[in-house]
């Protein structure tokens, strides 16, 4: 009887140990996309309720008269100082510095505005700083947000000074791009000199609101961190994760995939506001727009000043959880190759990958369903010393790169500037090694098409600068790459060389 009792307890403790190892597997790898997956299920249960009762600290009324005026839980907008926005930690330095200035609405509003406005903007409510790839508008005073259906988005705030004047914004950061542009809905900002602005709120929020577009290139990686991540996190970091994100031409896809990061800058659910057309969110300020600084990167001496890239890589590594900030800490050459599947190919890459197991590395390919979770693969990116790919989308997987690590960007024909622009350029503020490897037309698909002495191969600037559209067809649509091992060779040799 004793011994099966002995047996019994064995069993018993080994069946815990069991558990907690099973519990603590799934809270590191997939408690994360329940989280994502939760949301939306309550979501798609609540779609004939109101979508946004759960979106902010706000006070409610089921069914409120067209002017009832709601009261919020707190008139203050001040944000405190100990407030902690990550569970794990903090950016250093930024958020410390942040902590230590004034934390009033009034004043963060207004580090987004150029500093020969703030003085209109403390009087009128309304400042605009349009620059060559975005528009931000801000206003310092109460706003009641409304979709006008077809029309677009309503901002509404009160000011004596400018009433009647109406600011059309398409709140996407790539405001050189008429065409694109179009796709954006359009967010007009008007002001009414009554008292009006108070009336017809549905819900009260005690946050300001930052509206911007998820239109755009959207399902792009690197169109998605240029155009609305980083200008995102430059506009909204200073709150302290005390704003309220309210995005038009709301993609589920995006909000989804970027949830993660979307709750560490914001503690409220993002508002859709083409969910529920009848309903009137009202803030005690906005910001219209998101600014941009430069390609995958930031300026420090730009508004709102003293961002720099560290700040942002510190952001994402205690957003994802990333273990390795210094390569350092790797200690085998791990080498990631980004897997192009319809242009821009590596038409020997089975051939490629063996060299580069051959030179010393442990290589990891890397096609498009692998990154398809940011998340884990973001994870699978610092933890890589090396990553190697021709230009394009998935090169913006850099920023996840931990310091000291080599990015080697395969450069095609015709593709010198944007190579070297969108990818090179802002290496070395990620504290990335960056190193070229520019074909020779030999390398090239386009070689099978034209003679060695065609403009197409001998003058790809002249191409494209003629007719960006055809020149489009050619380098960026239709052309892949037989890499010449013995010569790339040499390239890896030099990223060795780097990494010490």
């Amino acid at each position: 009887m004793k011994e099966a009792r002995l047996l019994l307890y064995s069993a018993a403790r080994v069946v815990f140990i069991l558990f907690l190892v099973i519990h603590l597997v799934y809270t590191e790898f997939f408690a994360f996309e329940a989280a994502q997956i939760m949301p939306w299920k309550q979501r798609l249960w609540k779609s004939n309720a109101d979508l946004h009762a759960y979106s902010s600290n706000i006070t409610s009324a089921p069914e409120p008269a067209p002017a009832e005026v709601l009261v919020s839980k707190s008139k203050n907008s001040n944000i405190s100082e100990e407030t902690i926005l990550f569970d794990e930690g903090k950016s250093e330095s930024l958020q410390h510095e942040l902590q230590k200035q004034d934390s009033s609405l009034e004043v963060l509003l207004s580090r987004l505005v150029p500093e020969e406005q703030r003085s209109e903007f403390e009087s009128s409510g309304l400042a605009c700083d349009s620059a060559a790839h975005s528009l931000v508008c801000v206003v310092n005073k109460p706003v009641k947000i409304i979709n006008s259906g077809s029309t677009g988005v309503s901002v509404v705030y009160e000011s004596s000074q400018s009433a009647g004047e109406r600011t059309i914004v398409r709140p996407y950061a790539r405001q050189e791009d008429a065409d694109l542009l179009k796709s954006v809905t359009p967010v007009e900002i008007l002001s009414q000199e009554n008292s009006s602005v108070k009336q017809g709120c549905h819900y009260n929020h005690d946050v300001p609101a930052v509206l911007f577009s998820t239109s755009g290139f959207t399902g792009n990686l690197f169109h998605e961190m240029n155009e609305i991540i980083i200008p995102l996190f430059l506009t909204s970091f200073q709150f302290q994760s005390h704003v309220q994100f309210v995005v038009t031409d709301h993609k589920a896809s995006f909000v989804s995939r970027y949830g993660r990061l979307l709750s560490k800058l914001s503690r409220y659910e993002v508002i859709n506001p083409a969910a529920n057309r009848s309903i009137v969110h009202c803030f005690p300020g906005a910001v219209v727009g998101l600014k941009f600084h430069e390609f995958l990167g930031f300026n420090s001496s730009e508004i709102p000043r003293g961002y720099f890239m560290e700040d942002f890589r510190n952001f994402l590594r205690q957003t994802y959880r990333l273990k390795a900030q210094n390569v350092s800490a790797i200690t085998k050459p791990n080498l990631l190759l980004i897997s192009r599947q319809h242009s821009r190919t590596f038409l020997n890459e089975n051939q490629l990958v063996d060299m580069m197991r051959t030179s010393g590395f442990q290589v990891i390919v890397a096609k498009p369903k692998r990154m398809a979770n940011l998340a884990k693969f973001a994870k699978l990116v610092s933890s890589c010393s090396v990553m190697v790919g021709a230009h394009g989308a998935g090169l913006a997987n850099e920023v996840f790169l931990p310091a000291g690590a080599v990015m080697v960007q395969v450069v095609p024909l015709g593709l010198d500037w944007a190579s070297g622009a969108y990818f090179g350029e802002p290496a070395s503020d990620m504290g990335v090694h960056y190193l070229e490897y520019k074909i020779e037309p030999e390398e090239s698909s386009l070689i099978n098409s034209y003679k060695r002495d065609h403009p197409v191969i001998t003058d790809p600037t002249r191409v494209l600068y003629n007719d960006y559209q055809a020149g489009r067809a050619l380098y960026i649509d239709g052309q892949n790459m037989k890499i010449d091992l013995a010569r790339f060779k040499k390239t890896l040799t030099e990223a060795l060389k780097l990494l010490g």
